[in-house]
């Protein structure tokens, strides 16, 4: 049963990893189930202040997921109407059935929210870039506290090794 567990938190780790780039799968939340079922095996030993910090920083991962695009395009001179824009077209691009509409949708969601408040072609791309930018931010944050959680489980596993196998 103990090797399941451990079969099944693993996979949970690399479905995190995975979902650092896709936006179904909320990444660093993932990683954090498969730390909370090494958590409830009796064997293992980890200490619920990580658990709750490690918590703590997924959750705060998953709000800036969403936050953080609609940033970009402000730093990049995107108005309000930009902003969301990057929003609105980050939730088409996730219901949407083409490929790369997660990437697609903030990026058009910027510009056609720009040119909605009626600025200029040029301001618009780079409200556009600076929502492609931040997305791709987001992207590497996910991944690194992802791969973190990731070195965590081995950490665990391996300061187990003796009794789980």
């Amino acid at each position: 049963m103990d090797i399941l567990l451990i079969l099944i938190a693993a996979s949970l780790m690399v479905l995190g990893i995975v979902g650092s780039f896709l936006p179904v799968l909320p990444g660093p939340l993932t990683s954090w189930v498969g730390l909370l079922i090494l958590y409830l095996m009796p064997e293992i030993e980890v200490n619920s202040v990580t658990l709750i910090i490690t918590l703590i920083v997924a959750i705060l991962i998953w709000v800036l997921d969403y936050i953080i695009p609609a940033i970009g395009t402000k730093k990049f001179g995107g108005s309000k109407a930009g902003m969301i824009g990057t929003s609105a077209g980050l939730i088409v691009g996730l219901i949407a059935p083409i490929p790369g509409g997660v990437i697609v949708g903030p990026f058009v969601g910027a510009f056609v929210g720009e040119l909605i408040n009626k600025a200029d072609s040029q301001t618009a791309l780079r409200a556009a870039f600076g929502s492609l930018l931040g997305f791709l931010t987001s992207a590497f944050i996910k991944f690194v506290v992802a791969f973190i959680y990731l070195g965590l489980f081995i950490s665990i596993i391996w300061r187990h090794k003796s009794v789980l196998f």
